[in-house]
């Protein structure tokens, strides 16, 4: 089942709204350096974007929709980006922060205040920040007690009473795995309390808001939750096995929806181009939507030992000028990545409709192969 944003059919170029114009030059077509790597690899299909100054000067998409059929994908085709949809839930708690409703110390407690009397006591101040980078000792797995079989037992109900059953099984019955501040578990629960804590907060399914306030102003016209496309036809990319075995569109195709928030998100390569340099200019300090102290915050590690911020991990490229960030995402079917490099005012945004390392290092060595070509000269 594929729940969306808005649902129309697009020429790519309508897309691109925002970022290019009849002014300026169409983007370069990748699809020729994309073609053999995605042949080498032996991926369903492979797609890509480059932005440069705000604009996409680059777009690609080669290959099959699905393994076995015909249907080759084109630029309007969405994909499953995985938990680079954690950044965006960091952007909502941040519109959330300015607007003086929460603080980056704002405690679970305050989030849940119906709730926290029945704590386990090591929840009730776990921060808002800590959360959103992985130090608030939410579990790095749902296995316990049973807890993620449930989940999947669940995954026809709304997706918000999903979120409102692990905030309680998971808030109630089970403690934190570390102390708050104290320890990085890379956490889908973590995001996902989050997530409950922004829709309980504004009335309506993180879904909802998420389209309001964020897809919306970014034009992210082809952005909507779980896996894209139909099972009667095969009208957007299917997700694939490790082995390479197609997997029909459905609830059984994604994660639950409980774990939205840290992973549910699909869209164009084109409208992740947009999120892309909606984040990019962020990092200089040339944001719309939060101010620019808000996206120095998003963008800080946590501590001094940490390479992690809000849904970013932040490193250090010679090809970047120093620092960039990145995060990639996979719901074990596909494979995304983004790569943003601030200072040299560019990002890049790969995308495949199959799983595993092998799917990891394609993207990789094809995020590679742009960077190296838009910097070959310098």
């Amino acid at each position: 089942m594929k729940l969306a944003c808005a649902t129309a059919s697009m020429l790519a170029i309508i897309l691109f709204t925002g970022l290019v114009t009849a002014e300026q030059p169409q983007p370069e077509r990748l699809d020729a350096l994309l073609e053999p790597i995605r042949a080498a690899k032996r991926l369903p299909a492979l797609a890509a974007a480059v932005v440069q100054g705000g604009d996409i000067v680059a777009i690609g998409a080669v290959g099959f929709r699905k393994n076995g059929a015909p249907d080759r994908v084109t630029l309007d085709d969405q994909w499953h980006i995985g938990s680079c949809t954690k950044s965006m839930t960091a952007v909502l708690a941040a519109m959330l922060v300015e607007k003086g409703t929460w603080k980056w110390d704002t405690t679970l407690a305050d989030m849940f205040p119906k709730l926290a009397p029945k704590m386990q006591p090591g929840w009730r101040a776990v921060t808002l920040e800590q959360l959103l980078t992985h130090h608030g000792g939410a579990p790095a797995d749902l296995n316990k007690n049973g807890l993620w079989g449930r989940l999947w037992d669940r995954g026809a109900m709304p997706p918000i009473d999903q979120r409102e059953y692990l905030t309680r099984e998971l808030l109630i019955k089970q403690s934190p795995a570390a102390p708050p501040g104290t320890k990085f578990i890379y956490s889908n629960a973590g995001y996902a309390l989050v997530g409950h804590a922004i829709e309980l907060q504004l009335g309506r399914p993180w879904e909802d808001v998420i389209c309001e306030r964020l897809f919306k102003p970014l034009g992210m016209d082809s952005a909507g939750f779980g896996t894209p496309g139909s099972v009667w036809k095969v009208d957007e990319p299917w997700g694939h096995s490790v082995g390479g075995t197609p997997i029909p569109p459905g609830l059984k195709a994604d994660n639950p929806a409980a774990i939205g928030p840290a992973g549910a998100v699909h869209c164009s390569i084109g409208d992740l181009a947009k999120y892309a340099a909606f984040q990019m200019r962020g990092g200089r300090a040339e944001g719309t939507l939060l101010k620019p102290e808000t996206f120095k915050k998003l963008h800080t590690p946590f501590g001094h030992d940490s390479d992690y911020a809000c849904g970013w991990i932040v490193t250090q490229r010679l090809w970047g000028d120093g620092e960039v960030l990145y995060h990639n995402g996979s719901n074990t079917h596909n494979f995304t990545v983004i790569w943003l490099a601030p200072k040299r005012d560019f990002a890049v945004v790969v995308s495949t409709n199959l799983g595993g390392n092998i799917a990891e290092k394609a993207v990789d060595q094809t995020a590679g192969q742009l960077i190296q070509k838009f910097f070959a000269e310098d």
